[in-house]
Parts: C-alpha cells; structure tokens; sequence
C-alpha cells in the first residue's frame, strides 16, 4: 500500500540571528586566533544568511559558558515547546486529530533525555495512549527523511494507518559552543539553525490537496563511515566533528544509491534534498542528474534557516508543497547523517 505524505508544518523559533552577527560574535570570542579571518571566509561560504535560534545569541546557553547541564536542558525543553507546535500544525493541515494519529515516528538529537520526545509529546498532544511508538534518538539530519522511511514501513505493516512524523532540534545550544575553535566547528557555527517540523504519512489520506506519494524507500550506512560526522561530549556541553572524508560522503555513497534509483529507467523529475551544506547539494545536483531549478527549494531552506538537523528535508518538502511539480512528477525525498547515512523514500508527486 503506498504511503501519502501530507503538508508539512515547520515551525522555527523567534530569534533571528544574521551571519554578520555570528562573525561578530566569533571575533569578539575568537580575536587572535590565527587564521581567522580565513576560517570565517570558509564558513561564509555556506550560504547561510539567516538562521533562527531559540534564545538570543549572548543568552548562557548559545555563546555563553552554560555548563552542560543547563544546556541540556534548555535544549530539550525548546525543542519540546516547537515540536508540539509543529505536530499540531501538522495534524491541521492533514485534517486528523489527534485520536486519528496510529503510530508516531520522532526525531531528536541535540538533549540526552529519558524518556524521550515520543513519550512526552503523547501526553502534550493527547494522542492515544496504545499509539505505536517510532523513537530516533541520535539521528540528527538524517531524522526527517528517516522518519518518511519508518512511517512508509508501518504503513505496510499496518494497512491505512495514520502516522505522525515529528522532528525538533535546538542547535544553538547543543553545539554553538566558544570552546571549539577548529575549522569545522567555526562552520558549524554559522551552518546550524534550531527548529522543529511534522508531516502526516498516510495509508488513508484525509486531506484534499496534493501530497508526495511513496512507492519505495531506501536506507544505506556507508561502510567504515562512523567518524566522518560524529558527536563529542564533554563537561561544556555537546560538540559536532567531522574529518576532512565528511565531503566526499555522498559521493562515495552514490553507486549503492543510483542501484536502487536505476535512474535510466526512472528518471527524476524533482527532488527534495536535506540542506547540509553548498558541497552535498552540489554532488547531489551532479550525480542525480538535475538541474539548478530542481534543487531551488533546499537551496531556499539553507540561505533562509540555515541546517534545521531533521527538519530541513520537511522544509524543504513544505516548499516544494508550496511551489508542486507536475501532477505524477517522478520524486525523491533524500536526507543524510551521521557516521554516513543516508534514508531515502521515490514516488510521484499527486495533486
């Protein structure tokens, strides 16, 4: 039985962050660090113009020393309040309440909680207590495309079932952090926005308008791949590393992704790409075979969000529901994290 998607509802915190106050904010951290003014020239490079955070950058938690502990918390307890949001977004645009709601598939990285966000957003959302319960705990940017595969996955096991995919993620105070000083982490800095997003995947779809209709999914870990993209933990919080291979990840994934697509056969019409960076739009463009117009959204999605971990893919799929390829377009839903992995779901879009 092939898996509807419904409009996503993305949500995004109320604090606007520029790049410019970002570089400010790292040469005021950062001045005499050598080569600088090199690295910020690199991190500029990601596009980013905007990002949205959930406290204001000098806040303890962002720029500030917060200890680990009040970081975890704040993290979590943000990302809880916009997830919750963003479901019941979600469950509006898909028509459904929440009694409707079968399984529910979250996604959250940046807090060790226990329990965790499934278990909480039950209660907050007041779906039903005997709800099949999907948890990713440290998927991180993969989570929104891995959710789409797990939701298409109890769909098939469960017949017109109605699944709720929820992903939240506060990065600033997860990983903006003045103790790194490396390359990446400088990057990282302007690269990362907070944020939350939710879809309805559907057996049975309730909704009148159009929807991405899934036909297969994917899911591939690249072999030896675990240190490429990784996080570090330690008393001032949680750190994100990556190793000079991150960039070459999807190109090295590729072979095993075009086996699956055969996109001589099955050529795609549209796209809908996880935002992680200039570099893996670019090889995505390249080895999908599309064009610049095709990947416009994720482009959109980074230069006005920035990376939103789980949620950019869905923000991405928000503005291709906004802006729709043709009825039955060819598509493919694709997101990646780390060590290196990627979740994929291909169908056809219906309007």
């Amino acid at each position: 039985m092939p898996a509807h998607i419904a409009p996503p509802c993305v949500v995004l915190p109320g604090h606007a962050v520029t790049t410019d106050e970002i570089f400010a904010d790292i040469r005021q951290a950062h001045a005499g660090l050598p080569r600088l003014e090199a690295m910020l020239r690199i991190a500029g490079a990601t596009t980013v113009r905007t990002r949205y955070f959930t406290r204001p950058l000098n806040a303890p938690t962002v720029a500030g020393n917060a200890p680990l502990e009040e970081r975890n918390r704040a993290a979590y307890a943000d990302a809880l309040a916009l997830a919750a949001d963003a479901a019941r977004g979600a469950l509006a645009r898909a028509g459904l309440r929440p009694q409707d709601v079968d399984a529910l598939v979250t996604s959250h990285t940046t807090s060790w909680t226990v329990p965790s966000l499934d278990v909480h957003l039950i209660g907050v959302l007041g779906l039903r207590p005997d709800v099949r319960r999907h948890p990713l705990g440290t998927a991180g940017c993969v989570g929104g495309a891995q959710g789409v595969v797990r939701a298409s996955q109890d769909i098939a096991a469960n017949p017109g079932a109605n699944v709720l995919v929820v992903t939240a993620e506060c990065l600033s105070a997860a990983t903006y952090n003045h103790e790194d000083s490396s390359l990446e982490s400088m990057v990282y800095k302007v690269l990362f926005g907070d944020g939350a997003a939710a879809a309805v995947v559907s057996g049975r779809p309730a909704w009148g308008g159009p929807g991405f209709v899934v036909a297969d999914t994917f899911e591939y870990l690249l072999p030896d791949s675990a240190e490429r993209y990784r996080g570090r933990l330690n008393g001032a919080g949680l750190h994100f590393d990556s190793t000079r291979a991150a960039t070459d990840s999807f190109n090295d994934s590729l072979p095993a992704l075009r086996a699956w697509l055969r996109p001589q056969e099955d050529p795609l019409d549209f796209a809908v790409v996880h935002p992680g960076g200039p570099r893996i739009l670019d090889d995505a463009a390249a080895g999908l075979g599309l064009d610049e117009k095709a990947l416009r959204h994720a482009w959109d999605s980074l230069a006005g969000n920035g990376n939103l971990g789980g949620s950019a893919v869905l923000d991405v799929l928000s503005r291709t529901f906004e802006d729709p390829p043709a009825d039955g377009a060819r598509g493919l839903l694709i997101g990646f994290g780390p060590g290196f992995v990627l979740a994929a779901a291909r169908g056809h879009w219906s309007s």
